[in-house]
Formats: C-alpha cells, structure tokens, sequence
C-alpha cells in the first residue's frame, strides 16, 4: 500500500514538472511588474504641485470689513463699506490662482473715528469689538485648503483708544490716544517676511457675539474666528498665511 501510494506521489510531481517546462505561445504568463516607474506612477498622490492654477472659493464673515489679497493680487473684498455700522455679512469670493497661494488679507472694525469709538455722542457710546473667521475651498477636488486659526500671522496697524478710560468721555477726539502704523511695503507679496508678526488669537463664538451671514455658511470643524489680542482695541490688522 505505501509504495502504490509513493509512486502515484512520484507521477504527480512528474506531471507538475513537465507542465511548468513546456510553454504555449497563446498562454499568457502572469503580469509581474518590474519597472519601478509604473510603480511611481501607481503610487503617486493626486495632490496639486506648484505651478499648477486652480479655482478656489473663499467664504468670509467678518466684524465689520475685509478685503483679499492672494499672490499680492486683490481677489474680493467686503461688499458693505466699513463706514456701515452693524455690517456683519458673509461674502463668498470665487478666484483663480496658482499654487503655492500667500493669502493676505485686511480686516477692520468699525469706528467712527480715530479714538476707536462708535456711537459717539450717544447714550450707547462705546468700544467696537472685531473678529473674523475664513476657508478657503479648492473647486477641482472640493477640498478646503485653509482656514483661519492661531497659524495665522497678524500686524495690528490702528489701535485705540490706547487710554479706555475715555470711552465714555464727551470728546473722545480729543481725550482718547490712538496709535496708527503704515502698511508694511509689498506686504501682500509671497517674498514679504512676516516672522515678525504675531500670531492670531482665537476667539468662541459668543465671545465675538456672531450675527448676520455667520450661520449662512457651514463652517469646517477646524476653523476658528481670530483676532488680535484686544478684541476691542484692535481695530485694523493685516494678515497672511501660506497654502503651499
């Protein structure tokens, strides 16, 4: 029984051993791929590299105003004029631009004058209070790209009142201190060296007291409203991040 057994094993590796010699020309041998080029291309990821344009939407709310720059070029700005009190809308900015993007963008908040007031003369006179929050949607892949949060570097130009005492005075143009810096030459531009600056600060929601346009838009999970460090003293800033 065993050696029935060993020659019918013996047969059968035999027969294995012809087939894998002989070769037909109308059988295909199985696909290897050698070439590590094909493998590169397999493997590459479908990220845009530099150079390459694409169009992108930027959806803004800010307290009160903001203008956009990208590559030092104006791409949109705030359709209310900063002289309107209580302008709180959102705005969507559709752009083309070619990677890498130097996003610089200008937010102001509302003041009458230079003291930094608003409702001067009024019973309601006060301190404005800013805050802005953005992102920004590549249309090719619909994929956002960038949004704002403390990774953004800011440069507060106007500031005031430097002494709040005065908010309540009954000449606040006279009583209240300002400081008012001049923008920064070829800010907008990729080569502009921001280290300089600070970083944003980021605020909740209820502390900015969100209204009108802020729930018109669905905002990413990561994005956060910024400011600088004063909400309510800090009254223009300039801002720049880089989306590589």
């Amino acid at each position: 029984m065993k050696l029935f057994r060993s020659t019918i094993l013996m047969l059968a590796v035999l027969g294995v051993a012809a087939c894998s010699s002989s070769s037909s020309p109308t059988s295909p041998s199985p696909t290897t791929i050698t070439d590590s080029s094909k493998v590169t291309i397999e493997t590459t990821e479908s990220t845009a590299p530099e150079g390459v344009t694409s169009t992108f939407t930027a959806e803004v709310w800010a307290d009160n105003w903001f203008s956009l720059y990208v590559n030092g070029e104006l791409v949109g700005e705030d359709s209310v004029s900063i002289t309107t009190e209580r302008s709180f809308n959102a705005e969507t900015i559709t752009f083309e631009a070619t990677y890498p993007l130097t996003v610089a963008m200008v937010t102001k908040d509302f003041r009458e004058t230079d003291s930094g007031l608003e409702y001067i003369g009024e019973p309601n006179q006060q301190m404005g209070d800013g805050g802005f929050i953005a992102q920004f949607t590549d249309t090719s892949t619909d994929e956002i790209v960038a949004v704002t949060n403390r990774d953004w570097r800011g440069l507060v130009i106007q500031t005031a009142p430097l002494n709040v005492e005065c908010e309540k005075s009954a000449d606040p143009d006279t009583d209240c201190q300002f400081e008012t810096l001049d923008e920064p030459a070829d800010w907008t531009s990729a080569n502009f060296d921001d280290s300089s600056w600070g970083n944003a600060t980021s605020y909740l929601a209820d502390e900015v007291g969100v209204k009108d346009g802020y729930n018109e838009i669905t905002w990413d999970s990561t994005a956060e409203i910024i400011w600088g460090s004063n909400l309510n003293t800090n009254n223009t800033i300039l801002w720049r991040i880089l989306i590589p």
